[in-house]
């Protein structure tokens, strides 16, 4: 099964809210989600890489790749280019880094 396929098997089977945070400092921005166990964040794709900071419980990273199973403290660099989804296998605080001076929208 490819990354659209496992996607598509968990799309729409339950919704979340991941109490999503938005921080700010000079030049970086770091957006805070908690995600309930169970919960696969949805597949996405960057135009830039960056860190990913998994603060608390146990996660699967899918690419097309394949998987990699994390457990916090994890810090992770998220490839520009590379469909991935966040399968939470505990509950999860997932932080994800961005380096903007945009302070206005949020990735």
């Amino acid at each position: 099964m490819n990354h659209a396929e496992i996607f598509k098997a968990h799309e729409g089977q339950f919704d979340a809210d991941l109490a999503t945070e938005h921080h700010f400092s000079d030049g970086l921005y770091a957006k805070r989600m908690r995600i309930p166990a169970g919960f696969v964040a949805g597949t996405h794709v960057h135009n830039y890489s960056h860190l990913s900071i998994l603060a608390k419980g146990r996660v699967i990273v899918r690419t097309d790749d394949g998987a990699k199973e994390y457990t916090a403290p994890a810090c992770l660099e998220i490839k520009s280019g590379i469909l991935h989804t966040i399968e939470a296998l505990e509950n999860c605080e997932w932080f994800c880094i961005h380096a903007t001076e945009d302070r206005k929208s949020v990735v």
